[in-house]
């Protein structure tokens, strides 16, 4: 591991997709649950006037940039770096390493709909992982006794959660030492297949909240940087 990228006053590792796979696979061998997610751009931008969302990140066990623009903002231009993260190298892996082993593996979404689009993602592509389970989260409800049984009763080796922030990070945050499993993966919604296929309207919003993202670290930087000139 190369240490941390500072990123809106959040700490990032800074790791290739292999080293980061090394680290999962060592959390797979544990009994104690580890905590992993893939931050997005929206979440770093949340987090950035949320302290509350930023703390819980800060509990996490291995922060993931999941998009390029997370690096390029704090000029980050190592090509391979950014292509891992364009190709979602590093969630491939683990996919392959949870099928390679028939892994038990419990999802969490928000819809129906996302529910679908993943199961039927992960019955396509890695049909050896075994899903042992699925439940609706809402961002709103925070009576997780059914899904903490739910998960605990399915006997699983990792928990994938493809939710919104903050709510992701607060239900992990909440339950972390009431459940049994070994990782925790949060990826965010829009790592579920059904949104991986933008539409023109959604490149759009994304592109704008790109912009907006890369503003907001500029400035953040120039503050830090008086801030520092002052002292």
């Amino acid at each position: 591991m190369n240490g941390k990228i500072h990123v809106l006053n959040i700490d990032i590792d800074d790791c290739t997709a292999k080293e980061a796979m090394k680290q999962t696979v060592a959390y797979m061998g544990t009994e104690a649950i580890n905590v992993i997610e893939m931050v997005t751009v929206d979440t770093l931008m949340y987090a950035s006037g949320d302290p509350s969302l930023r703390e819980n990140i800060e509990k996490i066990d291995l922060v993931i940039p999941g998009e390029k623009e997370i690096l390029e903002g704090v000029d980050v231009r190592e090509k391979r770096q950014l292509q891992e993260i364009e190709q979602r190298t590093y969630l491939k892996m683990f996919l392959r390493f949870l099928h390679k082993n028939h892994s038990r593996v419990f999802l969490l979404v928000e819809t129906e709909e996302e529910a679908e689009g993943f199961y039927r993602f992960l019955e396509e592509d890695y049909s050896g992982i075994q899903i042992a389970g699925m439940a609706k989260v809402s961002p709103a409800d925070e009576a997780d006794d059914l899904v903490v049984n739910a998960v605990n009763g399915a006997e699983i080796d990792c928990v994938i959660a493809s939710l919104s922030s903050p709510g992701q990070e607060e239900f992990i945050a909440r339950n972390r030492l009431l459940l049994n499993a070994r990782v925790w993966l949060g990826v965010g919604k829009s790592e579920n297949p059904i949104y991986r296929s933008r539409g023109r309207l959604e490149r759009i919003v994304q592109f704008i909240n790109h912009r907006l993202f890369r503003h907001e670290v500029e400035k953040n930087r120039k503050k830090e940087l008086e801030t520092a000139s002052e002292h």
